[in-house]
């Protein structure tokens, strides 16, 4: 019986560091991807906010959630549908960014004013036409 629970213990705990570090090559990758930032989204523009990291994509903003495996990102945004609606002064650096997407929806994020800056340009960079050839 002793030798059973030991087992399952040392199971346990192999689970746990192979999860914890698969987490831990995920974040690191995430957070080193080219146009990648920190970002959380809001259910509201007050929270409760959930962490994660946003990127640029040539078409469309791609936002995973911090605590998780999951291989694919939680929402993906349109670029051509996506535009600021207000900016707030969240303190530390910080500011509440509320974006309408396609089919008029309101996604509130929270980011630093630096990946706002970027989050604007890349906006404003978008090309009129991006699936014409010229």
């Amino acid at each position: 019986m002793p030798t059973l629970v030991l087992v399952a213990a040392v199971v346990v705990l192999v689970v746990a560091l192979v999860l914890g570090g698969l987490w831990v090559s995920r974040s690191r990758t995430l957070g080193h991807r080219v146009g990648s930032f920190r970002c959380a989204l809001g259910r509201t523009g007050s929270g409760p906010w959930s962490a994660g990291i946003a990127q640029y994509g040539a078409e469309h903003l791609y936002w995973w959630r911090h605590v998780s495996l999951a291989p694919r990102p939680g929402h993906r945004w349109d670029r051509r549908g996506l535009a600021v609606l207000e900016r707030v002064d969240a303190g530390e650096g910080n500011v509440v960014v509320t974006c309408r997407v396609a089919g008029n929806d309101d996604v509130p994020l929270l980011m630093s004013r630096e990946a706002y800056e970027g989050l604007t340009s890349w906006i404003e960079a978008t090309p009129s036409r991006i699936d014409s050839v010229i």
